[in-house]
């Protein structure tokens, strides 16, 4: 049976070292993609079309450490604009062990993109601590490459739509094997299909949305069996980690 440890403000606290713990690969070595999502408990992704409406203190503690144990934050760039992502900062005290743990200060960004709709002059590029990296298909447009190309690495990594395995491929190459993504749901269904998904962690928050919110995924995939590792809870959310069967 798997163990519900509860999390402040219900009961006895884990504190910052048991959260990690509870989140740390188990061999930073080994390529690894996680995937972060919140719900409700009806399954939407989304209040008013941000996941922003769903979270909470316990949320973000768990948001900020699973980015902190990454090597590299992966989005799409729907998703980078729809909810405001800025520069990728480690707050801390994940920065501390993250340095006392001999990572860099902060993980790397990375936005898939097909038409590369991307500002570079934007926080997430301009004020980026690590150089992020775009991941695009042939079709893009030149001028558009050419432009954030001053900003970020940019690679082509499908012709018509970005592949996920050349994306994780191309992360492992250059050292980054603990990759966590984001979303948004088409991005996450993308993976799915690809058999690319190795964890999910997902909150589950105590809310009925009851509207047309979208689901966490969005593709065409056969399903894919999944173990419970872990749930924390703090009053009614859950906090759930997912890992492949």
């Amino acid at each position: 049976m798997t163990d519900i440890v509860p999390l402040e403000p219900s009961g006895s606290a884990l504190d910052h070292a048991g959260i990690i713990a509870r989140y740390a690969p188990a061999d930073r070595g080994r390529t690894t993609v996680r995937v972060n999502f919140i719900a409700s408990v009806d399954g939407s992704a989304t209040v008013s079309g941000l996941s922003g409406g769903l979270g909470g203190d316990a949320d973000k503690t768990v948001f900020d450490t699973l980015r902190g144990l990454a090597d590299v934050v992966l989005a799409a760039a729907g998703t980078v604009r729809k909810e405001g992502y800025g520069a990728l900062v480690t707050p801390d005290p994940m920065r501390e062990w993250r340095s006392a743990t001999g990572l860099a200060a902060h993980p790397v960004m990375a936005v898939v993109s097909g038409s590369l709709d991307l500002d570079p002059d934007d926080d997430l590029f301009a004020k980026a601590p690590e150089r992020p990296i775009v991941y695009t298909v042939e079709s893009a447009p030149a001028d558009a490459v050419e432009r954030l190309a001053e900003v970020a690495d940019v690679v082509v990594a499908g012709d018509e739509q970005v592949d996920p395995e050349r994306v994780v491929a191309d992360l492992a190459a250059r050292g980054l094997h603990q990759i966590l993504c984001e979303g948004g749901p088409s991005l996450f269904g993308a993976f799915i299909d690809a058999g690319a998904v190795d964890e999910l962690c997902l909150t589950v928050s105590p809310l009925l949305e009851g509207g047309a919110g979208p689901r966490i995924a969005r593709g065409s995939a056969a399903p894919t069996p999944l173990r419970l590792a872990h749930v924390l809870a703090a009053d009614s959310v859950l906090l759930t980690r997912w890992v492949r069967a």
